[in-house]
């Protein structure tokens, strides 16, 4: 997949983008809006194995986002099965430095967009921390709507945190 949007572009991960991933990545703001599989401290190993790892997939799920020159952040889908096998989980990251540009937004628009058809999903849906209202905003900039709060949800960084769930059905899905 690549998908371009003014000076950005979603596209496959590739070996040399690893140097900029262990930039980027080993950031604790970052990690704390993350799932515990997303390592912290990042280092130049964890960006290897990522990269060897979704080069290897198929169908082709996890994209970089990037700019001109290199890797500033990740997309991709968990592809749900059985009763659940036209939805997909959306997660996302981006570089400290990209932050607050509309980047992300732009990314989640075209990115769920192109995942509809390419996936023949009915439902994409994200699960960001209640205590990230920025990666809200992105969302429902990108269309996406607010379902709900799941309290006591998830265990991070030694605590108990609620999330919230944001949800994009493809248009023309009845239900």
């Amino acid at each position: 997949m690549k998908l371009e949007f003014g000076d950005y572009m979603i596209r496959n991960w590739r070996p040399e983008d690893a140097p900029a991933l262990v930039k980027y990545a080993d950031n604790r703001k970052i990690w704390m809006n993350l799932r515990d599989a997303f390592p912290h401290p990042y280092r130049p190993a964890d960006a290897e194995m990522f990269i060897a790892r979704v080069m290897k997939q198929e169908p082709r799920t996890i994209f970089a986002v990037a700019s001109k020159t290199e890797a500033i952040g990740s997309i991709g889908l968990g592809l749900g099965i059985d009763v659940h096998r036209f939805s997909a989980e959306l997660g996302y990251w981006l570089a400290e430095p990209f932050w607050n540009k509309g980047i992300m937004t732009q990314a989640i628009k075209a990115f769920s967009d192109a995942a509809f058809q390419a996936f023949n999903l009915h439902r994409i849906y994200a699960e960001p921390y209640a205590g990230n209202p920025a990666s809200a905003r992105v969302l429902e900039k990108a269309g996406f709507v607010f379902e709900g709060t799941m309290r006591a949800h998830a265990f991070k960084d030694g605590r108990v945190v609620d999330m919230h769930l944001y949800a994009k059905i493809r248009p023309g899905i009845c239900v």
